[in-house]
């Protein structure tokens, strides 16, 4: 039997139905030691495959950048500039994540902080970093391959199906809702349940219904992944039911920015 899927305010990350929290400060420090650890060993000039022309450096450079902003926004400070570069990267990264993390554990989760949707408790940058670095550690491993497909066997992600699940849950109920009220994508027409099959979990993005117009199932890794535009729904060996264009032209939307 499936535990019922759990129920997060997209603004402090937080679950409002009693269920436990993910400890998003641990996955958090976990993801940025298995990012830092793999910097050494990758080619900086590598492609990254899913984010267009950016190389390993890039990425490497954008984490570190985005690390120390959300360290600002943490503390409602404008953050201070970095410098343009080049830099050495994994020094660079280790000092920009360290900053995150004491930030981030020196503040209580209610503290008051700058977030993507106003100001809101510091707990929404432990939820948003921790998927932050998820989805870039999946890039770096990629880039190894000089592919966008599942990194596993060869380079797993030491993530389990409900942290998964929990960044598929972070872009219906944050991001999605965050890029229709910035006119970046058009709502859907019609809902479309995301079901991470692993968990038995559901999403249902769109307008409310009776039920669902389409339905795009897959463990909640590959799931996560095709909602960030990493896979494809066939690389993911996702099912999609009913209206596959209604999941297309979802899927070609601007989900997350």
């Amino acid at each position: 039997m499936t535990s019922p899927t759990p129920v997060v305010d997209p603004g402090s990350g937080r679950r409002t139905d009693g269920g436990a929290d993910l400890d998003h400060l641990d996955h958090l420090a976990a993801l940025q030691e298995a990012f830092l650890a793999d910097v050494p060993g990758a080619d900086p000039r590598a492609h990254v495959p899913a984010c267009g022309r950016w190389t390993v450096a890039q990425l490497v450079t954008h984490v570190g950048r985005i690390h120390h902003w959300a360290a600002g926004q943490a503390r409602r400070h404008q953050e201070t500039p970095l410098g343009r570069g080049p830099f050495d990267l994994a020094p660079f990264y280790a000092a920009q994540a360290a900053e995150l993390r004491s930030t981030l554990a020196d503040l209580p989760p209610d503290t008051p902080s700058w977030t993507l949707l106003g100001t809101g408790p510091v707990s929404f940058w432990h939820r948003r970093q921790a998927h932050e670095t998820l989805v870039h550690l999946h890039d770096l491993r990629a880039s190894v391959l000089g592919s966008g497909r599942l990194v596993a066997p060869e380079r797993p992600i030491d993530a389990g199906p409900p942290v998964w699940a929990d960044a598929v849950d972070e872009v219906v109920r944050m991001f999605a809702p965050r890029q229709v009220q910035l006119g970046r994508m058009t709502a859907p027409a019609a809902p479309v349940r995301l079901t991470a099959t692993d968990l038995g979990w559901s999403w249902d993005l769109g307008p409310e219904a009776p039920g669902p117009a389409a339905v795009l199932q897959a463990p909640a890794r590959e799931l996560a992944l095709v909602l960030w535009r990493r896979l494809t729904p066939v690389e993911a060996g996702a099912q999609i039911d009913g209206d596959a264009r209604l999941v297309a032209d979802l899927l070609a939307a601007r989900l997350v920015p």
